[in-house]
This record gives structure tokens, sequence and C-alpha cells, in this order.
């Protein structure tokens, strides 16, 4: 098992990243406010079959790769830290939309809406880069099975994921009206969530191999 302080800082980054705007994000709130809380939930549904697909990939192949390649480690670190920061200027940078505003979107079935979610997850570069880039800097080889710690990982990511993402597709249209009438707690969102990606970005590039 991962020691208590790497659980609750993968914990923190998961959190963090769910709540940064990305595909997953738009599409269930989309389809949250154009065909309403149960469309949403149901696309939220392939979502998480796609959070399972890519635990159960990153699982086995990092597994293998951390053993198998000298300095994997030292890249997966910096690739981590590099994406971080590109979130973090994705939340600063100006001109930003908030995927809150409403769009008008064709009604689809069930069927479509989970295998959409699913596809929208599985192509999601955000996730892949999750998987593969910063859930390994948690990893520590002296604490039991490799394979053991990335599925406890990934299955807390999944849990804050689904979690989080289940409470906006439930309350999109609030979060839309409150939004629109108060245009400044997006901006303030905005700036917390760059400035706590950056942070984490240079700790994760700074931070001693273990």
């Amino acid at each position: 098992m991962p020691e208590t302080a790497s659980l609750i800082a993968f914990a923190a980054i998961a959190l963090g990243m769910v709540l940064t705007p990305g595909p997953n994000m738009i599409y269930l709130v989309s389809r949250s406010l154009s065909q309403g809380p149960r469309a949403g939930l149901i696309s939220l549904g392939g979502v998480a079959l796609g959070f399972i697909v890519y635990m159960l990939c990153a699982a086995f192949g990092i597994t293998a790769l951390i053993f198998a390649v000298p300095y994997a480690y030292d890249a997966i670190r910096f690739a981590g830290a590099a994406y971080l920061l590109w979130l973090a200027w994705q939340a600063l940078r100006p001109g930003g939309r908030s995927p809150f505003q409403v769009r008008q979107l064709p009604k689809d079935t069930p069927r479509k809406l989970f295998a959409m979610g699913f596809l929208t997850n599985l192509l999601n570069p955000k996730v892949a880069v999750l998987y593969l880039s910063l859930l390994p800097q948690f990893i520590d080889p002296a604490d039991g099975s490799v394979l053991s710690q990335l599925l406890v990982l990934g299955t807390i990511q999944i849990s804050i994921s689904i979690t989080v993402n289940a409470l906006i597709a439930i309350s999109a249209g609030s979060i839309s009206t409150f939004l629109a009438s108060n245009p400044g707690w997006v901006a303030v969102q905005r700036w917390l969530m760059g400035t706590v990606l950056a942070g984490m970005a240079v700790k994760m590039a700074t931070e001693a191999q273990r």
C-alpha cells in the first residue's frame, strides 16, 4: 500500500484535475444542460468504464516499464510536471470558456450517451497523461507490489472523478445559472486552480527520485 501522505497528495491532484474543465466535464455538462441530469449520469457511466480501461492498461504497462527501463521514473515525473503546468496555463489564460455555458444539442439515446461518454474519456489526453505520467509519481517499490499500489491509486482517482462528475451532472443547471449571474466566481476558480496546479508541477519536478 502507498503511504498515507502519498494517498492524500494523489487524491488532491485527482480532485484538482477533475475540477479543471476538460473533454469529460464539457461533454457531461453539455448533456446535462441540453437533455437533463439523467442523460449526464448515463454518459458518466461510459466515462467510468473508460477510466477502468485506462487503469488496467496503465497498471500492467507501467509496472513493466518502471522495472525494465533505466530513468523511466524521471522521464515520467518530468512529463507529468510539464502537463500540470500546461493545465495551469489553460486555467489562467485569457479568454477561457466556461463549460457551463448553455449549448443546444440533439437528444441521444441512452446507448449512444454511454458510448459517447466512453469514447470521450478513452480519447481524452488529460486522462492518458494522468495515468501514464502522474500516477507513477506516487509509487514506491519499497512499499510493496507496484501493481497493487497502481490499482489502489487508480481506484481512488476513479472514485473521486465519478463522485465529483455526478454532482456536477446533477447540479449543472443550477451552477450554470449561478455563474451567469456571478461571473466573478469564474475568474476566482480559474486563478485558484491554476495556482494550485502550477505549485504541484514545481513540487513534482524538483522532488528527488525515490
